[in-house]
């Protein structure tokens, strides 16, 4: 039953992915826009985090 479910999430998601790259292609760009600053974002504090690590952990 779960993997059903699951299979079934992913189809919903592509699905609505599609329609918004076809319907809206200017929006689709700033969603993705959006998920790479995310993602920069995310990669910046992690290698941040190991850089203060690395450096004994002191402020």
């Amino acid at each position: 039953m779960a993997v059903n479910t699951k299979k079934l999430a992913i189809y919903v998601i592509v699905v609505f992915v599609l329609y918004v790259i076809i319907t809206d292609p200017a929006k689709a760009a700033g969603y993705v826009e959006i998920g790479f600053e995310g993602i920069s974002s995310a990669a910046r504090a992690i290698g941040d985090f190991m850089t203060w690590v690395a450096d004994g952990a002191q402020n």
